[in-house]
């Protein structure tokens, strides 16, 4: 009794308006499509893999919020602009509890990149974002934000 095709419960739900609510994992740049390969995951954390994952067609969605904490964080390889190799990266990993869920393994910390943040919100299509953990930062007398990446000397915004 507790069995039930998911695509149909939640078509029904959205035919009666209910509020249906789906959460993914992990960030935009672990897409195995659109993120920094080989650094990615095997499936799709964009919003559009919400749809995938519940059996939802596109237009189901309405709103899509964008939750990104006020630091960058990283598990394992992979570039991070941001990443601070230093007391404050210790200091955000310590006072956040950023380790790994599974393997414990200590989380890279850096400042916020609006740069990936831009990007992530051009390929969910975000209507409304929220910014979690600024707590984690109040005790630093300053805080930096990357808001391009220098290639060859040129600043590169997106």
């Amino acid at each position: 009794p507790y069995i039930r095709e998911t695509t149909i419960m939640l078509e029904e739900a959205l035919d009666k308006n209910e509020l249906v609510i789906l959460e993914g994992a992990q960030g935009t740049l672990l897409d195995p499509d659109f993120g920094t390969y080989p650094y990615t995951t095997s499936s799709s954390p964009l919003a559009g893999g919400g749809c995938l994952g519940a059996g939802l067609g596109p237009t189901g969605i309405t709103r899509i919020l964008g939750v990104f904490k006020a630091y960058c964080t990283r598990v394992g390889s992979g570039p991070m602009p941001t990443e601070l190799k230093d007391e404050t990266g210790d200091l955000i990993r310590e006072r956040a509890h950023e380790y790994g869920t599974t393997t414990g393994r200590p989380r890279r910390c850096g400042w916020f990149d609006a740069v990936a943040a831009r990007f992530s919100t051009r390929i969910n299509g975000f209507t409304g974002a929220a910014i979690t953990r600024l707590d984690v930062l109040d005790t630093l007398p300053r805080l930096k934000i990357c808001v391009g990446y220098k290639l060859d000397g040129k600043t590169i915004d997106y």
